[in-house]
Protein backbone atom coordinates (compact mmCIF):
# COMPACT_ATOMS: atom_id res chain seq x y z
CA UNK A 1 0.00 0.00 0.00
CA UNK A 2 2.90 2.75 0.96
CA UNK A 3 4.49 1.31 -2.26
CA UNK A 4 1.70 1.93 -4.28
CA UNK A 5 0.44 5.38 -2.68
CA UNK A 6 4.19 6.93 -3.12
CA UNK A 7 4.62 5.93 -6.61
CA UNK A 8 0.90 7.41 -7.98
CA UNK A 9 1.92 10.29 -6.03
CA UNK A 10 5.07 10.68 -8.12
CA UNK A 11 3.37 9.71 -11.06
CA UNK A 12 0.57 12.58 -10.30
CA UNK A 13 3.99 15.26 -10.37
CA UNK A 14 5.24 13.97 -13.59
CA UNK A 15 1.99 14.32 -14.97
CA UNK A 16 1.43 17.67 -13.69
CA UNK A 17 4.50 18.99 -15.47
CA UNK A 18 4.35 17.13 -18.95
CA UNK A 19 0.63 18.27 -18.81
CA UNK A 20 0.99 21.91 -17.54
CA UNK A 21 -1.13 21.98 -15.47
CA UNK A 22 -0.89 21.54 -11.45
CA UNK A 23 -2.34 19.25 -9.42
CA UNK A 24 -4.10 20.04 -5.53
CA UNK A 25 -1.49 19.75 -2.25
CA UNK A 26 -0.57 16.02 -1.85
CA UNK A 27 0.69 16.63 1.49
CA UNK A 28 -2.26 15.08 3.69
CA UNK A 29 -2.00 11.47 1.63
CA UNK A 30 1.63 12.11 2.80
CA UNK A 31 1.34 12.73 6.25
CA UNK A 32 1.02 9.11 7.27
CA UNK A 33 4.64 8.64 5.71
CA UNK A 34 6.61 12.18 6.67
CA UNK A 35 9.16 13.90 5.35
CA UNK A 36 10.92 10.44 4.68
CA UNK A 37 8.09 9.64 2.50
CA UNK A 38 8.17 12.82 0.87
CA UNK A 39 11.45 12.13 -0.16
CA UNK A 40 10.66 8.65 -1.38
CA UNK A 41 8.28 10.23 -3.75
CA UNK A 42 11.01 13.06 -5.00
CA UNK A 43 13.62 9.43 -5.59
CA UNK A 44 10.98 7.73 -7.57
CA UNK A 45 10.84 10.32 -10.34
CA UNK A 46 14.60 11.06 -9.63
CA UNK A 47 15.44 7.78 -10.97
CA UNK A 48 12.44 7.32 -13.01
CA UNK A 49 14.09 10.78 -15.02
CA UNK A 50 17.88 9.17 -14.65
CA UNK A 51 16.23 6.25 -16.43
CA UNK A 52 14.83 8.23 -19.30
CA UNK A 53 18.36 9.53 -20.17
CA UNK A 54 18.35 13.04 -18.23
CA UNK A 55 22.05 14.00 -16.72
CA UNK A 56 22.46 14.95 -13.13
CA UNK A 57 24.31 17.45 -12.35
CA UNK A 58 24.00 18.87 -8.98
CA UNK A 59 21.74 19.69 -6.21
CA UNK A 60 19.46 22.73 -4.56
CA UNK A 61 18.76 23.56 -1.65
CA UNK A 62 15.39 25.23 -0.83
CA UNK A 63 14.15 27.14 2.13
CA UNK A 64 17.30 28.19 3.61
CA UNK A 65 15.86 32.18 3.52
CA UNK A 66 14.04 33.05 6.55
CA UNK A 67 11.89 35.21 4.16
CA UNK A 68 11.50 32.38 1.68
CA UNK A 69 10.83 30.08 4.69
CA UNK A 70 7.88 32.96 6.06
CA UNK A 71 6.63 32.99 2.51
CA UNK A 72 5.74 29.24 2.42
CA UNK A 73 5.31 28.75 6.09
CA UNK A 74 7.65 26.33 6.89
CA UNK A 75 10.99 26.43 9.11
CA UNK A 76 13.33 23.73 7.67
CA UNK A 77 15.32 23.49 4.63
CA UNK A 78 15.22 20.90 1.80
CA UNK A 79 17.11 19.66 -1.11
CA UNK A 80 16.55 18.84 -4.76
CA UNK A 81 17.75 17.22 -7.61
CA UNK A 82 19.07 19.83 -10.88
CA UNK A 83 19.53 18.47 -13.97
CA UNK A 84 22.09 19.17 -17.02
CA UNK A 85 18.30 20.00 -18.83
CA UNK A 86 17.25 22.49 -16.19
CA UNK A 87 20.26 25.06 -16.70
CA UNK A 88 19.72 27.73 -19.10
CA UNK A 89 22.06 29.14 -21.55
CA UNK A 90 23.48 32.74 -21.74
CA UNK A 91 20.92 34.98 -22.82
CA UNK A 92 18.40 31.78 -23.50
CA UNK A 93 14.70 33.04 -23.65
CA UNK A 94 12.62 31.27 -20.90
CA UNK A 95 9.32 29.71 -22.99
CA UNK A 96 5.88 31.00 -21.80
CA UNK A 97 4.59 27.23 -20.01
CA UNK A 98 8.41 26.18 -19.91
CA UNK A 99 7.73 26.48 -15.29
CA UNK A 100 4.88 26.14 -14.23
CA UNK A 101 3.59 29.21 -11.83
CA UNK A 102 7.45 30.72 -11.68
CA UNK A 103 9.03 32.44 -9.51
CA UNK A 104 12.70 34.04 -9.59
CA UNK A 105 14.95 34.00 -6.27
CA UNK A 106 18.38 34.96 -6.58
CA UNK A 107 21.25 32.71 -5.34
CA UNK A 108 25.12 31.81 -5.08
CA UNK A 109 26.18 28.72 -7.25
CA UNK A 110 29.43 27.03 -5.61
CA UNK A 111 30.92 24.20 -8.34
CA UNK A 112 33.24 21.46 -7.01
CA UNK A 113 36.53 20.04 -8.42
CA UNK A 114 36.59 17.11 -5.99
CA UNK A 115 33.89 14.48 -5.12
CA UNK A 116 32.38 15.15 -1.41
CA UNK A 117 32.38 11.26 -0.53
CA UNK A 118 32.72 11.18 2.96
CA UNK A 119 30.63 9.94 5.64
CA UNK A 120 30.62 13.58 7.31
CA UNK A 121 32.02 16.01 5.18
CA UNK A 122 33.42 18.64 7.44
CA UNK A 123 33.90 22.96 6.38
CA UNK A 124 37.67 22.05 5.63
CA UNK A 125 36.86 19.13 3.13
CA UNK A 126 33.80 21.36 1.97
CA UNK A 127 36.15 24.67 0.96
CA UNK A 128 38.88 22.21 -0.33
CA UNK A 129 36.69 20.99 -2.71
CA UNK A 130 35.29 24.13 -4.49
CA UNK A 131 36.55 25.40 -7.53
CA UNK A 132 34.89 28.53 -7.45
CA UNK A 133 31.56 29.90 -7.06
CA UNK A 134 29.00 32.12 -9.30
CA UNK A 135 25.90 34.62 -9.11
CA UNK A 136 23.03 32.48 -9.95
CA UNK A 137 19.52 33.23 -10.51
CA UNK A 138 16.91 29.74 -10.35
CA UNK A 139 13.51 29.76 -11.97
CA UNK A 140 11.35 28.08 -9.32
CA UNK A 141 7.55 26.19 -10.08
CA UNK A 142 5.56 24.15 -7.95
CA UNK A 143 3.26 21.49 -9.26
CA UNK A 144 1.45 22.50 -7.31
CA UNK A 145 -1.77 24.48 -7.41
CA UNK A 146 -1.35 28.28 -6.65
CA UNK A 147 1.42 27.23 -4.91
CA UNK A 148 -0.75 25.82 -1.92
CA UNK A 149 2.85 24.23 -0.28
CA UNK A 150 3.80 23.23 3.71
CA UNK A 151 7.47 21.52 3.37
CA UNK A 152 5.63 17.65 2.49
CA UNK A 153 4.55 19.43 -0.79
CA UNK A 154 7.58 20.67 -1.81
CA UNK A 155 10.17 18.17 -0.96
CA UNK A 156 8.15 15.43 -2.88
CA UNK A 157 7.66 17.74 -5.52
CA UNK A 158 11.82 18.13 -5.97
CA UNK A 159 12.33 21.29 -3.66
CA UNK A 160 10.08 22.86 -6.58
CA UNK A 161 12.73 23.07 -8.98
CA UNK A 162 12.12 24.67 -12.46
CA UNK A 163 15.50 25.83 -13.94
CA UNK A 164 18.76 27.94 -13.18
CA UNK A 165 20.89 30.56 -15.26
CA UNK A 166 24.28 30.89 -13.87
CA UNK A 167 26.48 34.40 -13.99
CA UNK A 168 29.79 34.10 -16.42
CA UNK A 169 32.94 35.17 -14.30
CA UNK A 170 33.71 32.58 -11.70
CA UNK A 171 35.18 33.53 -8.14
CA UNK A 172 37.46 31.90 -6.23
CA UNK A 173 36.49 31.35 -2.78
CA UNK A 174 39.36 34.02 -1.46
CA UNK A 175 38.45 36.32 -3.79
CA UNK A 176 34.60 36.91 -1.97
CA UNK A 177 33.00 37.18 1.03
CA UNK A 178 30.04 35.32 0.72
CA UNK A 179 28.10 36.11 3.99
CA UNK A 180 28.89 40.13 3.10
CA UNK A 181 27.34 39.60 -0.77
CA UNK A 182 24.91 42.04 -1.08
CA UNK A 183 22.10 41.23 -3.57
CA UNK A 184 20.03 43.42 -5.85
CA UNK A 185 17.10 41.94 -7.90
CA UNK A 186 15.83 44.29 -10.68
CA UNK A 187 12.60 43.54 -13.23
CA UNK A 188 12.69 46.19 -16.08
CA UNK A 189 14.99 48.53 -13.82
CA UNK A 190 12.41 48.13 -10.48
CA UNK A 191 13.29 46.82 -7.25
CA UNK A 192 11.97 43.37 -6.86
CA UNK A 193 14.09 42.18 -4.00
CA UNK A 194 17.01 42.36 -2.31
CA UNK A 195 19.29 40.13 0.38
CA UNK A 196 22.63 39.46 1.69
CA UNK A 197 24.46 36.07 1.87
CA UNK A 198 23.96 35.67 5.53
CA UNK A 199 20.42 35.43 4.90
CA UNK A 200 21.31 31.86 3.32
CA UNK A 201 21.64 30.00 6.60
CA UNK A 202 24.00 32.58 8.14
CA UNK A 203 26.35 31.84 5.66
CA UNK A 204 25.79 30.29 2.03
CA UNK A 205 28.69 27.09 2.90
CA UNK A 206 26.25 26.39 5.97
CA UNK A 207 23.78 25.59 3.21
CA UNK A 208 26.72 23.67 1.22
CA UNK A 209 28.33 21.97 4.52
CA UNK A 210 24.26 20.93 5.31
CA UNK A 211 23.72 19.68 2.17
CA UNK A 212 26.92 17.59 1.33
CA UNK A 213 26.34 15.76 4.26
CA UNK A 214 22.58 15.08 3.72
CA UNK A 215 23.65 13.67 0.31
CA UNK A 216 26.50 11.28 1.59
CA UNK A 217 23.59 9.92 4.04
CA UNK A 218 21.21 9.58 1.00
CA UNK A 219 23.58 7.23 -0.48
CA UNK A 220 23.87 10.84 -3.60
CA UNK A 221 26.90 12.05 -2.67
CA UNK A 222 28.35 15.68 -4.42
CA UNK A 223 30.63 15.05 -7.38
CA UNK A 224 33.46 16.64 -9.33
CA UNK A 225 31.68 19.40 -11.34
CA UNK A 226 28.38 19.51 -9.52
CA UNK A 227 26.97 22.91 -9.38
CA UNK A 228 25.10 23.31 -5.15
CA UNK A 229 22.50 25.89 -5.85
CA UNK A 230 22.72 27.19 -2.05
CA UNK A 231 19.82 29.21 -1.41
CA UNK A 232 17.49 32.21 -1.83
CA UNK A 233 19.38 35.54 -0.33
CA UNK A 234 16.13 37.13 -0.28
CA UNK A 235 12.33 36.85 -1.33
CA UNK A 236 11.39 35.33 -4.55
CA UNK A 237 9.81 36.79 -6.93
CA UNK A 238 6.69 35.93 -9.30
CA UNK A 239 7.48 36.70 -13.49
CA UNK A 240 5.39 37.23 -16.17
CA UNK A 241 5.84 36.42 -20.00
CA UNK A 242 7.88 39.95 -21.07
CA UNK A 243 9.96 40.36 -17.85
CA UNK A 244 13.37 41.01 -17.52
CA UNK A 245 14.74 40.17 -14.19
CA UNK A 246 18.36 41.32 -14.04
CA UNK A 247 20.22 40.24 -10.92
CA UNK A 248 23.67 41.65 -9.30
CA UNK A 249 25.42 39.82 -5.93
CA UNK A 250 28.59 42.31 -5.00
CA UNK A 251 31.61 40.79 -5.96
CA UNK A 252 29.87 38.41 -7.80
CA UNK A 253 28.65 39.77 -11.36
CA UNK A 254 25.47 39.79 -12.79
CA UNK A 255 22.65 36.95 -14.52
CA UNK A 256 20.15 38.39 -16.47
CA UNK A 257 17.09 36.38 -17.36
CA UNK A 258 14.23 36.83 -20.13
CA UNK A 259 11.02 35.26 -20.41
CA UNK A 260 9.47 35.05 -23.28
CA UNK A 261 6.33 37.92 -24.25
CA UNK A 262 4.49 34.72 -26.33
Amino acid sequence: MKTATLERLATALRNASAEACPIPPIREELAAFGVAGAYAVQDINTRHHLASGRRLTGRKIGLTSKSVQQQLGVDAPDFGMLFADMELTPDEEIAVGRVLQPKAEAEIAVVLERDLDFEHVTLAQLISAIAYVLPAVEIVGSRISNWDIKLLDTVADNASSGLYALGMQPRKLSEVDLRLCGMLMERQGQIVSHGVGAACLGHPLNAALWLARKMSEVGRPLRCGDVIMTGALGPMVAVAPGDIIETTIAGLGVVKTVFAAH
